[in-house]
């Protein structure tokens, strides 16, 4: 169960404000020497009650007057640097409820902003609305599609690494072509004089050229055909008189 939140005020009753004294004291003369001890720090406690003549001092009068000594023996701006007083205690309260209050206040327009823009999805008109409101408005829209904008990046890049891995594992997959010609390539050794004959009277001529046996071309002339049997081939049987 929570603790209820109490309200620093001045307690107006006599009997509320000795027992809350009691109280409180022993529990910062408390607090103060788990400090000390959990976190090996010199400190020291003073509290001065309205119907006590001496002062509640912790851990004892000897320590406590060492360490006001040396803290008076510090340089004043050192002094005051961590200082906090009653009024820089609420001052400093009262700077965390406005930064608490401007949040609020931001995620309330905020809330209101986006009720309206459901309405005018929904088909109301906003002839009605203010500037401010409608400047709120367009900035949430304009965020909105901002967002929305991102999402879609998000997604196409998503798509687009299955299908680069994919070909990636598809080259992975086929097998290099070995390459036809493995080891050296054959050294061509010359022909003999000899070994160019053999090969050009091995060689069919279909054109009527004859290679002599130092493998240069000699021209032969192929003879016409003539067949004397047939008197319309042979040339000297009509006379052009």
């Amino acid at each position: 169960m929570a603790r209820k939140k109490v309200n620093l005020a001045w307690i107006a009753n006599n009997s509320t404000r000795r027992a809350t004294l009691k109280k409180r004291s022993k529990g910062l003369v408390k607090k103060v020497s788990e400090l000390s001890t959990l976190c090996d720090v010199k400190a020291c406690l003073v509290v001065y009650e309205p119907q006590e003549s001496l002062p509640v001092v912790w851990p004892s009068v000897h320590e406590a007057a060492r360490l006001v000594a040396r803290f008076r023996s510090m340089p004043e701006m050192e002094q005051s640097k961590k200082m906090m007083n009653q009024e820089g205690f609420l001052q400093q309260r009262v700077v965390k409820l406005q930064d608490q209050l401007r949040k609020n206040q931001r995620e309330n327009r905020e809330i209101q902003t986006t009720l309206l823009m459901y309405e005018g999805l929904a088909g109301r008109s906003l002839h009605n609305v203010g500037m401010e409101e409608v400047a709120s408005l367009a900035w949430m829209l304009e965020m909105r599609m901002k967002m929305v904008q991102q999402r879609i990046e998000m997604l196409t890049a998503q798509m687009a690494e299955p299908s680069s891995h994919s070909t990636e594992a598809s080259r992975q997959a086929v097998p290099p072509v070995a390459p036809l010609v493995q080891g050296p390539m054959p050294v061509m050794k010359e022909k003999t004089a000899m070994e160019a004959a053999m090969e050009a009277l091995q060689t069919p001529n279909w054109f009527g050229d004859v290679m002599d046996p130092n493998g240069n071309m000699m021209h032969e002339m192929v003879q016409p055909y003539v067949d004397n049997t047939n008197p319309w081939l042979h040339p000297y049987y009509f006379s052009f008189n």
